[in-house]
């Protein structure tokens, strides 16, 4: 079974108003996210991952150890990634539900300080990688990670994902990622979805 590139959830141009441009989607997505697609499904053919999940091929090809991951790990993570990337944002500011912000303030102390430490991970990422809000053991943690690793090698379950890799941002930011994260905070996230991931 191959994997396919989802539709974005809504027009390459909807998040242009809250700072994610329709150039920056359209190479993203359509060809960012589309070769992760294409060469994934080349990399696991004829494998003993080519009828597995892409949450099963994540964790068992995972390697803690290893100083590179395989190609296969990275563009189904990778894969699996953008996935849920494009659905942690939508079109408009989107208010924080009441359930979430309580379990944030809980964790964090309040939401500014949870956006202060979200923030802070993903410019502290050095190089590529993603900046996370993960539950790990019924707790909310904020987390980062190299490259394409993300929660689901470690056993959390992953609330919200920010993509610190340059092709995200340089369009629109240039080489200013934490007004990036600031954006993406402010004007982009989808706290709707980040809220039924618990």
């Amino acid at each position: 079974m191959a994997f396919e590139l989802p539709d974005l959830p809504y027009a390459h141009d909807a998040l242009a108003n809250d700072g994610m441009s329709k150039e920056t989607l359209e190479y993203h997505h359509d060809l960012h996210h589309k070769a992760y697609v294409d060469n994934g499904n080349k990399l696991i053919a004829g494998t003993q991952w080519a009828d597995k999940s892409m949450e099963d091929i994540i964790r068992g090809t995972y390697d803690a150890k290893a100083v590179a991951q395989s190609g296969i790990f990275n563009n189904i993570s990778q894969l699996w990634n953008h996935n849920q990337f494009w659905e942690m944002m939508s079109p408009g500011k989107s208010a924080m539900p009441s359930e979430l912000e309580s379990r944030i303030v809980d964790a964090f102390g309040s939401v500014d300080k949870f956006k202060e430490d979200f923030s802070a991970a993903g410019a502290g990422q050095f190089g590529s990688g993603w900046c996370w809000l993960v539950v790990d053991g019924g707790e909310l943690k904020v987390t980062k990670t190299e490259n394409g690793v993300n929660p689901l090698c470690f056993g959390q379950t992953t609330l919200l994902g920010c993509d610190v890799w340059e092709h995200s941002y340089y369009i629109d930011f240039r080489n200013k990622r934490p007004v990036y994260l600031t954006n993406f905070l402010e004007n982009l996230v989808n706290w709707e979805n980040v809220a039924s991931r618990m």
